[in-house]
């Protein structure tokens, strides 16, 4: 049976319109959500469920929203999920992305830290809240 180890959310922002952060590099990784994972020591069989949401207000374009979750702290460290939406210019109100992700049997250290970033494939696209990533721990 598992045993339930550690949970954490990253609440950046919590109601609808509440922030507007633009992104303004093209295909570069821009982190809304981090959260670190106690161990507390050895674990057999760990896994690491993790889910979220982002809104968007997008250009009215036809545009790439990428959501990436990396083991770490940065870009390049190793990708736990990812994943592309593809939106079309009809679409004229916020754009709200729940993703939901694994991470079965990670390496074990004392705290297991996961990045959420999103990135888009063109200039004009805002954050605009609500943004959340969370996740749990368990083992055997």
């Amino acid at each position: 049976m598992a045993t339930f180890l550690d949970a954490r959310t990253s609440q950046n922002a919590s109601t609808a319109n509440s922030i507007a952060v633009p992104i303004l590099a093209i295909n570069t990784p821009q982190l809304f959500g981090q959260i670190g994972l106690l161990t507390g020591g050895p674990a057999t069989n760990a896994r690491v469920l993790l889910k979220g949401t982002i809104s968007l207000q997008l250009p009215l374009a036809l545009v790439g929203i990428n959501i990436t979750i990396v083991r770490g702290t940065l870009p390049t460290d190793p990708v736990v999920y990812s994943a592309t939406s593809t939106f079309n210019i009809s679409l004229l109100a916020p754009q709200v992305i729940a993703f939901s992700a694994a991470d079965f049997n990670p390496p074990i250290t004392p705290q297991l830290t996961y990045t959420a970033y999103v990135s888009s494939n063109l200039l004009g696209t805002i954050r605009v809240g609500p943004e959340s990533f969370d996740g749990i721990l368990a083992a055997d």
